[in-house]
Formats: structure tokens, sequence, C-alpha cells
């Protein structure tokens, strides 16, 4: 698959808000409002009271960080240059909420973030070593959440699975993003291009991340779907690499699979908790249509993996009669051949006889018998006939001739 064709993007509930859909235009650099990646540290002039050793360490570098904003009622208040600017940003501004997007960032500069937003160091190791399969865990009221995105690339017909963590607090959301999807940039213009629902706080962020990523699985499936039938019409043809193709499609379907299983069950669990921590209405609203479209995209990868395992038997079975046919086109050649060399066998048999008796008696020794008697040739004609004629009815009646 190759063309935009296999990219199409799935029908969306009525119910999702405007601010849901994604952007018509996808922009080639990180604006203010674009956000994923990993934290920095903080520079020198960090708060004594609420930086810590990481803070010094990460503020030599503050490359990592892709986008830091401060937001208050929903609208962006402060583009601070660095993690210490955010974090002195956030506490001038009562009631405001910091989205800091980081990519790939170092252990310096996570302990800066653990120390100002209080995270455990169980999710900053998670954080850190990447490679983490789809989770939500609870640590205090915080939440930390892995997500597993993925992309399809056309043209070496591909799934390209990358990493993101959320951190959501009180009033911070921190991405931390290890790979190229997803594209967070995106997921930050909308919000600030609906205010009074990035008003909503930090909550609202994780729903509408957790939608980017699961609309980024609609092109992968239309890909893996285009791929199948690809690989179907190879089968039949008896392309020889199509057992290779096929081996790798299902392990990225066991990839994707693992990225978009865990997803129903962490969605569900948000939604139990919809009363106990007062989401709002809208919110709920939303999680309930991101949490059908990732059942929906995780009952499409299990029908792939289920039409693979079934491709990959068909494609045996037609190798298996391949090779059937080969084998039994030798068996006939090679049966051919051994006729061939009895029909060969018995005339050289058959002429070996007169050969034989003709040789004895072409010997002219002076004392062998029968050299002087006058039916002395008649009788060895006679011999020579009865022996062929004798051979002849053997190896007929045997079936070489």
């Amino acid at each position: 698959m190759h063309s935009e064709e296999h990219r199409p993007r799935s029908p969306r509930s009525p119910r999702k808000p405007s601010w849901l859909r994604p952007a018509r235009g996808r922009g080639g650099s990180h604006s203010p409002g674009s956000g994923s990646g990993s934290a920095q540290g903080t520079p020198p002039t960090a708060d004594p009271h609420r930086g810590g050793p990481g803070a010094e360490a990460a503020a030599e570098d503050d490359r990592s960080v892709v986008d830091a904003a401060v937001y208050r009622n929903g609208r962006r208040v402060g583009t601070p240059s660095s993690l210490a600017a955010t974090y002195r940003r956030l506490r001038e501004e009562p009631g405001g909420m910091a989205w800091i997007g980081l990519l790939r960032p170092s252990e310096a500069e996570l302990l800066s973030l653990a120390d100002e937003f209080d995270l455990h160091k169980l999710a900053i190791e998670d954080a850190l070593e990447a490679h983490q399969r789809p989770k939500l865990e609870r640590y205090g009221d915080t939440l930390f959440v892995v997500l597993r995105a993925a992309r399809y690339l056309d043209a070496p017909e591909e799934v390209d699975f990358g990493e993101l963590h959320v951190f959501v607090g009180p009033d911070f959301v921190i991405t931390v993003r290890h790979g190229a999807a997803p594209d967070l940039s995106a997921v930050r213009r909308r919000m600030e291009a609906a205010p009074e629902l990035l008003a909503l706080g930090p909550e609202a962020v994780l729903y509408a991340i957790l939608d980017s990523v699961v609309d980024g699985y609609a092109p992968v499936v239309a890909g893996v779907q285009n791929d199948i039938d690809e690989i179907e019409t190879e089968v039949f043809r008896g392309h020889p690499e199509v057992s290779r193709r096929i081996y790798e499609l299902s392990r990225e379907m066991v990839e994707f699979q693992r990225a978009t299983r865990p997803l129903v069950g962490m969605l569900h669990g948000l939604m139990a908790g919809f009363d106990k921590y007062g989401t709002d209405e809208e919110l709920r609203r939303y999680l309930r249509d991101v949490a059908d479209h990732v059942t929906h995209t995780s009952e499409r990868v299990d029908g792939f993996r289920s039409a693979l395992t079934d491709i990959l038997a068909v494609n045996a079975t037609l190798v298996t009669q391949q090779q059937n046919a080969e084998m039994r086109a030798l068996a006939e050649a090679g049966f051919e051949q051994n006729e061939e060399v009895k029909k060969i066998s018995a005339w050289a048999a058959i002429l070996f006889a007169p050969t034989l008796v003709g040789t004895i008696y072409g010997m002219n020794f002076a004392q062998m018998p029968e050299l002087h008697w006058a039916f002395g040739y008649p009788f060895a004609i006679l011999l020579m006939a009865v022996v062929c004629l004798s051979l002849y009815v053997v190896f007929k009646r045997r079936g070489w001739l």
C-alpha cells in the first residue's frame, strides 16, 4: 500500500465536540501550542525551596522541552523558555495549569520535574526506561499513563510504534514522548482553540491526548487491511516471499494488539471513577466516545491476527500442494525413465544372447565340439533364435517391453 487512500479516518461520533476534531492542516514546526516529549532541567535560577539536585543538573540543557506553557481559564498566559521559568510562572498564576511537552528527556530533567511536582519514583523509572506496556497508575493525586502510539509508514509498508508517558496532576500535565508518534502539537492547538474546554483542566488534556492516540490507529488499521488484501492475492499467485511478509505483519499485529488491548481496560477504569472524582459531563461523553473507538480498533486488530493465522495456514496448504505436485511430477518422470531403462535393458539382454553364442562358436578351436558337424551352423542359429525368443517372451510378460 502506498497511496493516501490507504489512510482514511474512521467516522467519528456526532457527540464529539468540534475541539476534538483533527485539524485539517498539519504544521511542520512546533507552534506555541505544540507539545510532547520529555522533561528538561531547571536552570541555576530555580527556586531553592522547590528545586533540588535534579533541578541544578537539568539546568544545563533545555533542548528536550518541545513546548512549555502556563494556562489560566483555558488561555495561555505564559510560554516560559525553560523548566525553571515554567515552575516560577505556575506559582505566579493561582488556579493556573502547566502543560509541559518533552521529547526523550534525560534523568536529570525528569528528576527536576519529580522534585517540583512530587512525582513518584516508580513512575520516573518507567518514564526513563521506556519500553513499557500501556497502563494507568494513580500515585496520590497524580495519574501516570503509558500509551503506545502507532503510525503507518507507506513506503516500507510497516507500522511504526511510539511511546508516550503522561503525568497528570491537579495543576499540571507532563508528556514524555519516546518516538515520532503521536503529534501532540495538533492536540495542543485544538485545545487552545477551545479555551472553555481547556479550562476544565488537566483531565481534559489527558482525554484529548487519549483521543489523539486512538485516532492515530485509524490509518494503521486501514493500512494493515490493505496489506492483508495484497497478501491474500499474493498467496493465491504463489508469490515466493509471501510467507515472510505474513510473518512480519503478524509480528506487527502482536505489537499493535499490545498497544490497543490494555487501553480498553484503562478507559473503563477512568469511566468507573467519574462520580468519585467529579468528572465534567462533557468529558464523560468524550471518554465514552474514545472508549468506543478503541474497543472497535482492538476488535479489528484481533480480527487481523485471526485472518493472518488463517492466511498462513492456507499458504502452508498451497505450498504443500505445490510441493506434492512437484514431487509427483518428479516421480512420474522417474517412472518414465525407469520404463525406458527397462526397455533398453531387455533389448540389451536379447541382443546379448546371439552375441554370446556367436562369440563362442567363433573361437575356431581345433578340438571344439560341433565344429565339423554338418548341422552345427543351423543348430547355432536355432539356438540363438530360441534364446532371443524366450527372453523376449519373459520380458514381455513382465512389462519390460
